[in-house]
């Protein structure tokens, strides 16, 4: 085995790792995006202070954006066990929501494209040599 073999073994290990720990880190990283997107749309967050919005608080489902009615009118929630906060906002809030999350899946699937561009370009000057 020669030091490019080497090499390109060990840069494979190296990004084979490097992917497995973002991975592992995605669970939480996904409730914070998520938790920014609410914040930026608008929503703001509230932290129960009474009995009444503790045993409400309590019946939520955590990390889920619900859709409920108040005196007649949309309002989403959802509820941060963790951080014992609800984010709270109306139809206006949740329409800038998707409209962000969409703008993130876009940009995040450009990146994802642009990235394969790269490891196709690294795979053929690694190649070059080896055909």
């Amino acid at each position: 085995m020669n030091k490019r073999e080497s090499l390109g073994i060990y840069l494979s290990l190296f990004l084979i790792i490097a992917v497995v720990a973002g991975i592992s880190g995605c669970a939480g990283t996904q409730v914070q995006n998520k938790e920014s997107l609410l914040s930026s749309a608008g929503f703001y967050t509230r932290t129960p202070s009474t009995q009444t919005q503790w045993a409400t608080y309590k019946l939520m489902t955590p990390y889920k954006l619900e859709r409920n009615t108040f005196n007649g009118k949309a309002l989403y929630t959802y509820a941060d066990k963790q951080k014992g906060v609800v984010y709270i906002g109306g139809d206006k809030a949740y329409q800038r929501y998707k409209q962000l999350g969409i703008q993130q899946s876009i940009a995040q699937k450009e990146l994802e494209a642009s990235y394969s561009n790269y490891l196709k370009k690294i795979d053929q000057v690694w190649s070059l040599n080896y055909d």
